[in-house]
């Protein structure tokens, strides 16, 4: 799997160099302008689309946070999608920081990674620690007293405004994605924001059956087996003969194999973005016998549309999508993926799902 990945070994404590990765306004200094999103509060826009090696703006989301040691970011650059580290270490010298971004859908081409990588690696070496030494200094404890020339120095652009930098050239997208969503994590409240995950999927109740066996064929009612009948000797005159009345047969039960179990369908959002995620829904059978012919129907919100789809053949119908493909055979299952642009933020999966008729589980 192609990725990119590079480090830097800095004079600075790692706290330093958590804030100027974190901080909107130092971000804008060294890498990319970075603004939050309208209405979605854990989330951050770099804007990167002049960039080189970059083809537009990212949608940038902390998925985990662990001050000042590792920031984990998920991105959208377009629809590529990728996941992006970045790790803090102490060293006797200050601290080594170590990136690393990996595709979890779609790739760079070589020469678009390759200019990526080097605008990283000058920005992590030449800006990044520029931006630290001016940080250094106005961190300085002026009232101490201590003697020499650093008292005497003048603080400038301390107080000012800090220049936007919407469009910087020197920047690798591995740091200004994992700065910006550094960024969108830092915005929140320390601690108050758990690592994203996908929500668990509550238990729905089981399905019933799609499919009921063929009722067995009654047995035909047996014939009753007339007893014999008995003439009895008149003492006196002649009485008529007597014939008993014959006992029917108990009917049997009708007994069959039982219903086969039906399939059963789980969904799961496997990863999102700011207009958009991917569902995954997973097909089980548990029975003991493959099922040759199932359908899959998922139903969009108003106003998405599907980019790409996995494991099955697929059509639509307005919002309606239908999946069909191969046995599912017994014991297993079959997993279908499909990528969805959702003009709602921060949905996250699609507005039914059913198998057979029956309801998916993860709802």
């Amino acid at each position: 799997m192609i990725e990119i990945g590079a480090h830097v070994d800095l004079s600075h404590p790692s706290d330093r160099v958590w804030l100027a990765l974190t901080d909107r306004e130092l971000l804008g200094r060294w890498f990319a302008e970075a603004d939050m999103v309208e209405g979605v509060p854990d989330r951050l826009l770099l804007h990167t689309a002049d960039l080189p090696g970059f083809d537009a703006d990212v949608e940038v989301e902390v998925t985990e946070r662990r001050v000042p040691k590792l920031l984990a970011l998920r991105c959208d650059e377009a629809g590529r999608l990728t996941e992006l580290t970045c790790d803090l270490t102490a060293t006797r010298e200050g601290s080594r920081l170590t990136l690393r971004e990996v595709p979890t859908h779609g790739a760079w081409p070589d020469e678009q990674r390759d200019a990526r990588e080097q605008q990283l690696r000058q920005a992590l070496t030449v800006r990044l620690p520029a931006i630290l030494d001016w940080l250094a200094f106005q961190q300085v404890d002026l009232s101490r007293g201590e003697a020499g020339l650093t008292t005497e120095l003048p603080v400038i652009a301390a107080t000012g405004p800090v220049p936007r930098r919407r469009r910087t050239v020197v920047v690798g997208l591995v740091g200004a994605l994992l700065a910006a969503g550094a960024v969108a994590w830092l915005t929140l409240p320390d601690g108050s924001r758990p690592v994203a995950a996908p929500t668990s999927s509550p238990t729905a109740t089981p399905p019933q059956p799609s499919a009921v066996a063929a009722a067995p064929t009654t047995q035909p009612r047996a014939t009753p087996s007339a007893r014999p009948s008995r003439t009895t000797t008149p003492t006196s005159g002649t009485r008529p003969t007597r014939t008993p009345s014959a006992k029917p047969s108990p009917t049997p039960t009708p007994t069959g194999p039982p219903p086969p179990p039906p399939l059963v369908a789980r969904y799961d959002t496997d990863s999102s973005r700011l207009f958009g995620y991917t569902g995954e829904v997973v097909v089980d059978n548990p029975g003991p016998a493959p099922v040759e012919q199932w359908v899959l129907v998922v139903t969009l919100a108003e106003g998405s549309s599907v980019d790409d789809v996995e494991g099955a053949d697929w059509s639509r119908d307005g919002q309606v999508l239908t999946f069909t493909g191969a046995a599912v055979p017994a014991g297993g299952s079959r997993t279908i993926r499909f990528d969805v642009r959702d003009s709602r933020p921060k949905a996250r999966e699609p507005e039914g799902c059913t198998v057979g008729g029956n309801p998916c589980e993860g709802f």
